[in-house]
């Protein structure tokens, strides 16, 4: 069944990508596997799910310890009590929202000698409910970032709302575009989840994370 649900996710990508006028093997399918099990990651993994997007640290570090040859990434909210465990296990830590966070980030990384890499996460909508930096502070979040040594900023992540049609998510992937234009070109997006990633591949997604449609099949 996940098997199935993959290909069908992945033609969902395909078809966004021949909209965009992309090549699909340049977008980044993460599953998301909050309180998915060890034996459904593994039928993801064997049916092509390369990196896997865990919420909180305590579950990532369960399922880290089976050792399967995949990349996990940190999509979830990150408390700074939580990175010295973080930065042991995340290939990629996408919600970065505060300098603080970054910071911390950095010591633990350093103390094991590693370059994290890193995504900031950016507030585009106007909901109190989601994480992330205003869109207006990350110029001076960004140069503040690049100067900690044992960080790597890849890239911006976003989160658009919950919204019946996935048209109404556009324009909060367009703010993230814009946003990437304005103060990196070369770096990657992680936007778009399971109701809305054909959409954000259109507006220039190069991650998206999607849970449900592969371990439930609904998209």
């Amino acid at each position: 069944m996940i098997r199935d649900n993959v290909l069908e996710v992945r033609r969902g990508i395909e078809s966004a990508c021949f909209k965009a006028k992309r090549d699909p093997d340049t977008v980044k399918l993460v599953a998301v596997s909050k309180n998915r099990s060890i034996e459904e990651i593994k039928e993801a993994s064997l049916a092509g799910i390369t990196a896997f997007g865990e919420n909180r640290v305590q579950e990532a570090l369960s399922k880290y310890e089976a050792k399967l040859p995949i990349q996990w990434h940190m999509v979830g909210h990150l408390q700074t009590n939580k990175v010295k465990e973080a930065v042991k296990i995340f290939d990629l830590i996408q919600s970065v929202d505060s300098l603080r966070l970054a910071q911390e980030i950095d010591k633990q990384a350093a103390g094991i000698n590693k370059i994290q890499e890193i995504l900031l996460e950016v507030k585009t909508s106007a909901e109190k409910t989601k994480f992330g930096l205003p869109p207006d502070e990350l110029p001076g979040f960004l140069k503040a970032a690049r100067e900690l040594k044992n960080i790597s900023v890849q890239g911006l992540m976003t989160i658009a709302p919950l919204v019946d049609d996935p048209q109404e998510a556009r324009p909060y992937f367009r703010i993230l575009k814009e946003l990437k234009n304005r103060v990196d070109p070369e770096f990657i997006l992680s936007m778009g989840m399971t109701g809305d990633f054909q959409v954000a591949i259109e507006e220039g997604a190069d991650i998206v994370r999607v849970g449900r449609a592969i371990f439930e099949g609904k998209i």
